[in-house]
């Protein structure tokens, strides 16, 4: 299994090397293209990259948990002059986690296999995405994610509750200090998520809070990018923030963003000096050795929360499948003033560069 699923990672490597290979160059992501839904909330497979990344946090009987399902779609050029169906054009990546304080570890599952018509796939006109029988997929009212794996299986619904929210400048998000290093991107805010939640310790009934986002780019990172922190919260009055840094290899921000969504729905963008994250308390990974800045206080236009990890051990090794070791996890958010939350933190690059 280690093997095919390094053969796989291989050939992320190989379509990054894109234009040697392609067919077809990838399709461009530009300012001004106006996001068309339900299309856009399905698949873009001439674009290099894509995923669809839901997160939570739940409360059951037992306490509260942290859930993460991550479904990625990389396009491999290399493969599209070879006519037979198991040709790996289409490569289809899922990590899943759940966080349990209780339990004090994260259980982790991924799968990777190339795109299958009826088994693997990703469709273009809407939400459905599958790898077996894990899926994601947005019914007539809300979206459906069905996660079985090793130590723990999840059957949740989540429900929007507010309109689609437009990353950056109407759905094109810079990623770096060029335009050309952006993505498109949209997020889905305070989902009103029900369930069921399987573990060793028995199935659960949950419901919670949770927060979706979809990005799809063709661009890899700036040259100097070592990696990035990204937030997503959902505050208690309604309103919600996403804000992320995108950090050089000597630490410096390359590039940061942010988006503070009202209460009366108008959300509004921010760059540069307006977003800060600074470091509170490191963990350090009792497996890896890699450390991370758990604990953080995010900045956004004078506005500062102060973030506080549901547990320390939220690190992810997906080096398997897609090349990466990070953090990620469910956070509380507070700050003297202003709204409680609760959201999900993701810390990439503090094990070397990210290899996107």
């Amino acid at each position: 299994m280690r093997r095919r699923l390094a053969l796989i990672a291989a050939a992320v490597g190989l379509a990054a090397a894109a234009p040697l290979f392609a067919q077809a160059p990838y399709a461009p992501v530009v300012p001004g293209h106006a996001l068309r839904f339900p299309r856009d909330l399905g698949a873009h497979p001439l674009h290099r990259i894509e995923w669809w990344y839901l997160t939570g946090n739940l409360e059951g009987a037992a306490g509260p948990l942290g859930f993460q399902v991550t479904f990625f779609r990389v396009r491999n050029p290399a493969a599209e002059g070879n006519p037979s169906r198991f040709s790996p054009s289409q490569l289809l990546f899922a990590h899943a986690a759940l966080s349990d304080p209780a339990r004090g570890r994260l259980l982790h599952g991924e799968r990777s296999v190339r795109a299958y018509d009826g088994l693997v796939f990703a469709k273009e006109d809407d939400t459905d995405v599958r790898i077996d029988d894990w899926s994601l997929v947005r019914e007539a009212n809300h979206y459906e994610a069905r996660i079985d794996a090793e130590d723990f299986a999840l059957a949740l619904e989540a429900a929007p509750t507010q309109p689609v929210l437009l990353e950056g400048d109407r759905g094109f998000s810079r990623k770096g200090p060029l335009a050309t290093q952006a993505s498109y991107y949209y997020s889905e805010p305070q989902l009103a998520v029900k369930g069921r939640v399987r573990t060793a310790a028995g199935t659960r009934e949950v419901s919670g809070v949770a927060w979706l986002d979809h990005e799809w780019s063709s661009e890899l990172l700036a040259p100097d990018a070592q990696g990035w922190d990204w937030l997503g919260a959902n505050l208690d009055d309604g309103t919600a923030l996403m804000a992320f840094r995108m950090r050089a290899k000597d630490g410096s921000v390359l590039w940061s963003q942010a988006t503070l969504r009202a209460k009366d729905g108008a959300a509004v963008s921010y760059s540069g000096d307006a977003v800060r994250f600074t470091a509170l308390r490191r963990w350090r990974s009792p497996r890896t050795g890699v450390e991370y800045p758990v604990a953080m206080a995010v900045e956004v236009a004078g506005k500062r929360w102060a973030l506080a990890p549901l547990m320390d051990d939220q690190e992810l090794d997906a080096r398997a499948s897609t090349g990466t070791l990070y953090w990620e996890g469910a956070v509380r958010l507070s700050g003297a003033g202003l709204a409680a939350g609760r959201g999900y933190l993701e810390l990439t690059g503090y094990a070397g560069r990210v290899p996107f």
